[in-house]
């Protein structure tokens, strides 16, 4: 007796991979074993990244919140500690939006945190 294998769902299975491969250059976009690696391998990258994301934002707000405490005399541990020690509820996020297109309101939040 042959084997029995379930060709359709294999098909299925590889075709729905093979969508996700759709614009990469050369073999990689229609060679199943490579095709297969790319995907995986860029998935991986992606899961990755987006924690990365995140961490990399942080720093960046930062970075931004200091210089725009420099500007107004001040470091930007001593303002995260009189924000907190003020109970002033803004996050990195808002107070880096602040520093960069609103500098006289993040002048005003600087001199509340004094």
């Amino acid at each position: 007796m042959p084997r029995s294998v379930n060709v359709v769902a294999a098909r299925r299975r590889r075709k729905n991979m093979m969508k996700h491969a759709k614009g990469y250059f050369g073999r990689r976009k229609n060679v199943w074993t490579v095709a297969k690696n790319a995907i995986e391998k860029g998935w991986g990258y992606a899961y990755r990244d987006r924690k990365a994301k995140k961490r990399s934002f942080r720093g960046l707000w930062i970075q931004r919140i200091n210089a725009g405490a420099r500007i107004n005399g001040m470091s930007y541990s001593k303002l995260m500690g009189g924000i907190k020690a003020n109970n002033i509820e803004l996050n990195r996020k808002v107070l880096a939006d602040l520093a960069m297109n609103n500098p006289s309101t993040f002048a005003e939040v600087v001199k509340a945190a004094k």
